[in-house]
């Protein structure tokens, strides 16, 4: 990663997948919502994105100057009509969309009002309700392997995970000691904020439960006897957690085969580097030596093709009889495959093989931490992830 911290030191950006995104956005609605978790980047990315525009307004709603210039908002906005006007942490004023409405109805037009929001179901339910066709939404995630872009630097990405101030860290003991700080703020505000009536030893010890349950499908009785809590609030813990970012249910494919399959999604922390301090990994050895390394390496992939293929709908499959593709994107009719392997020689499972006989799909691929490309059977390729995150697909 030297080159890329250097880069980011002298520059002080690293470009970012969601930027043509959302500019698109904006050339389209007359709002953008920018979603992610605390300290991906949003701030940065809307930063940039302003200044090279030039006719926009910034507001962060945390700061307290910032948020006496709404004291009469109406006033504000008159004020500032020609110009795009941004606030940071829109979570913050949730009574702000029907304002934002009303504002947006009277004079309407692309690029009017860019929000930056820490994901939650209040602010999404109020962003739909309030705003609806009136507002794009655009999700940024952290750094992903082809924005630190070289093919020699997944080890640090894999390990560290893709929040900047983890990944550009000056030492590992930096990185490390960043992601405790995060966790411990996660769990002490940001769910906190979210009035879920849950200690937060109790929230930490479900938090290290799915990090032990990583690649695992979700077995919601086993987690409520571990918790001592009704199935349903476990439920409710989960989908609190996936509207944060921080976790990933990955739904099962629902297909037509002739063997009965897994119903039950599959559960991924979404950050390889806070899965890691979970697990009590600190260096690449540790994680190597790590019994759950294989599933550590799987989420960290599956997050990196599905960022890399916006609007396809990710799934994974798996028969009774243990026959498993790890993901699958569809999009309208088309279908690609995915297995993934921690091995330098990987081999392709005769389940997949089979299965991929059987969907048919329009690609079928193993990914591994290969150096080269290679087909290892008849349409079935094996790459690297770098180089399957920069194949996209066909628009």
């Amino acid at each position: 990663m030297q080159i890329e911290r250097q880069s980011a030191e002298m520059h002080g950006y690293l470009p970012r997948e969601a930027a043509a995104l959302l500019t698109r956005a904006l050339q389209r609605a007359p709002a953008a919502l920018l979603l992610g978790p605390r300290q991906c980047g949003k701030s940065t990315l809307a930063r940039t994105l302003l200044a090279e525009r030039g006719d926009a307004v910034m507001l962060d709603l945390q700061d307290r100057a910032d948020r006496a210039r709404l004291q009469e908002p109406e006033l504000f906005f008159e004020a500032h009509r020609s110009q795009l006007i941004c606030l940071d942490e829109i979570q913050l004023l949730p009574e702000f969309f029907s304002l934002l409405r009303a504002e947006i109805d009277r004079h309407r037009r692309p690029g009017r009002f860019l929000l930056l929001g820490s994901a939650s179901g209040p602010l999404l339910r109020q962003s739909h309700e309030s705003l609806a066709g009136r507002i794009a939404q655009v999700e940024l995630a952290p750094f992903l392997l082809q924005e630190v872009a070289t093919t020699s630097n997944w080890k640090e990405l894999w390990l560290r995970g893709g929040f900047p101030e983890s990944l550009l860290a000056s030492s590992d003991d930096d990185s490390i000691e960043w992601r405790e700080d995060f966790i411990r703020t996660f769990l002490g505000r940001d769910l906190a904020s979210l009035e879920l009536g849950l200690p937060m030893p109790l929230m930490e010890r479900l938090w290290r439960l799915l990090a032990h349950s990583q690649g695992q499908t979700l077995n919601t009785s086993r987690l409520a006897g571990l918790l001592d809590l009704r199935s349903a609030r476990v439920k409710q813990l989960l989908a609190v957690l996936e509207q944060t970012f921080m976790l990933r249910q990955l739904p099962p494919l629902e297909a037509n085969l002739s063997k009965r399959l897994v119903r039950s999604p599959k559960l991924y922390l979404r950050d390889s580097g806070l899965l890691h301090n979970l697990l009590g990994i600190e260096t690449y050895d540790d994680l190597l030596a790590h019994p759950q390394a294989g599933e550590s390496w799987e989420g960290f992939v599956i997050e990196q093709l599905i960022a890399a293929h916006p609007r396809w709908r990710p799934y994974f499959l798996r028969t009774s009889n243990g026959a498993e593709i790890d993901l699958v994107l569809e999009r309208g009719q088309r279908r690609h495959l995915y297995e993934i392997k921690l091995s330098k020689a990987p081999k392709l499972s005769r389940g997949f093989h089979e299965l991929v006989g059987q969907l048919n799909p329009d690609k079928a691929e193993l990914i591994a931490p290969v150096d080269a490309s290679y087909e290892a059977k008849a349409g079935i390729w094996v790459r690297s992830p770098f180089e399957a995150c920069l194949r996209q697909p066909p628009a």
